[in-house]
C-alpha cells in the first residue's frame, strides 16, 4: 500500500518550510484476467532440466500470469519455480511493466545453466535467464507470431490482416503437444505418424 501526501511549501525570506496538510491511503488494483483466457506453452530443457512455461495473456495479447511446471515435481526446484511463478503473475496484474521484470531476471548466473538449444537464445546462464530472454522475445520484441489471430500495435499497419481463424491457429499448435526440439536447429518438433518432424529444416526424431 502506498501514501500519497499533500504538502505546502512555506517561503519566508531564506527560510522554507514543508508543512504536511494531509495524506491518503492508495491500494493497488489488481487487473485479473478473464475466467476464459488465451495462453501459450513452451518446452524447455537446461543441464538435464526439463519443463514447460505456461503464459496466460489478456484480450489485447499482454501476458498476465505464468506457470512454470518442471518435470521432476516434487524437488526443491520445482517448489522453488511454482513460487516464483505465482509472484511473477501477482507483478503482471498488478501493473509491473514486463519489460522491468526482464530487464531485472535477464542475464542472472546460477545453476543450472547450459546450452538451451533455442538458437535464438543459446546459452542460459540460469533459468531465469532463459524463461526472461524467451518472454521478452516473445511478447516485447514482436515474435509471437500468429498463433492468436492478433497483431501487435507496432507492426499492425506494415502486415496484412490475417485470415486464418483463431481457431485454425490453435489447432495448428496444439498439433505441436509435448514435441521435443530438433537436435538439428533446435525449434519445436511436430507429429508426423509415430514421428517427430521439423518444419525448420526438416530434420526427424529417427524415423524415415
Amino acid at each position: 500500500m502506498s501514501v500519497v501526501k499533500q504538502v505546502v511549501a512555506i517561503n519566508e525570506g531564506d527560510r522554507s518550510d514543508v508543512v504536511l496538510i494531509g495524506s491518503e491511503a492508495v491500494r493497488p488494483s489488481r487487473r485479473r484476467l478473464p475466467d476464459e483466457r488465451r495462453a501459450i506453452t513452451h518446452h524447455f530443457s537446461i543441464a538435464g532440466h526439463e519443463g514447460y512455461l505456461t503464459v496466460g495473456v489478456y484480450e489485447d495479447g499482454s501476458p498476465g500470469e505464468i506457470f512454470v511446471r518442471m518435470a521432476k515435481q516434487g524437488s526443491t526446484i520445482s517448489g522453488l519455480m511454482d513460487s516464483f511463478a505465482t509472484v511473477v503473475s501477482l507483478a503482471l496484474q498488478h501493473g509491473v511493466p514486463l519489460d522491468v521484470l526482464c530487464a531485472k531476471f535477464s542475464h542472472t548466473r546460477f545453476e543450472p545453466s547450459g546450452w538451451s538449444g533455442n538458437p535464438k537464445i543459446g546459452y542460459a546462464s540460469s533459468l531465469m535467464d532463459y524463461l526472461f530472454r524467451w518472454m521478452e522475445l516473445k511478447f516485447l520484441k514482436n515474435e509471437q507470431g500468429e498463433l492468436f489471430g492478433y497483431l501487435s500495435a507496432s507492426n499492425a499497419s506494415a502486415r496484412p490482416a490475417s485470415k486464418k481463424g483463431a481457431v485454425e491457429a490453435l489447432g495448428e499448435f496444439v498439433q505441436l503437444g509435448d514435441a521435443p526440439a530438433c537436435n538439428f536447429c533446435g525449434s519445436l518438433m511436430v507429429r508426423s505418424g509415430s514421428c517427430y518432424r521439423c518444419l525448420t529444416c526438416g530434420g526427424t526424431s529417427g524415423c524415415s
